[in-house]
């Protein structure tokens, strides 16, 4: 189950990437053109968010049933020293988990403006912020912390 897990997480990253950017580009394009905030940019707003709350899940039940972390609290001061599990023990958890809280307020901050070019700015601030997070916190395979393949597979 764990290994299903890992693959599974490793591809709703991509999907959360796709859906960040694409809400990004949707939100610059509707303050830069103030065009009205509409049911399909609201749709965007709340899927994103609602993909990485996904996301956040998968994460969080890895993280919890995870050999890496479990080895790396049971000997935790030697565990510190090395990157890649000092990676994920502290750095990828709490650095993905403040990303993910930070789109869900840029989300909810949005949806509660009145004013449709507000909306659009709102999110454009609160998911950009959430995007640079989650582009520091990925183990990429060109990453010196951790490194890890784009996809995984079995």
């Amino acid at each position: 189950m764990y290994q299903t897990l890992l693959i599974i997480h490793s591809l709703v990253r991509w999907l959360v990437l796709v859906t960040l950017v694409y809400a990004l580009v949707n939100a610059c394009i509707g303050y830069s053109r103030k065009r009205p905030f509409t049911k399909a940019d609201d749709a965007v707003r709340h899927w994103t968010a609602t993909t990485a709350h996904i996301q956040l899940i998968l994460g969080a039940t890895l993280y919890f049933n995870s050999p890496v972390i479990s080895a790396f609290f049971a000997r935790f001061s030697t565990s510190i020293q090395s990157a890649s599990t000092a990676f994920f023990g502290i750095i990828h958890a709490l650095t993905m988990f403040v990303a993910i809280l930070i789109i869900t307020i840029g989300s909810a901050l949005a949806k509660r403006q009145t004013v449709d070019r507000d909306k659009f700015r709102t999110l454009l601030i609160w998911f950009s912020i959430g995007l640079v997070l989650i582009l520091l916190a990925i183990p990429w395979p060109f990453s010196p912390l951790a490194n890890r393949p784009y996809v995984r597979s079995f």
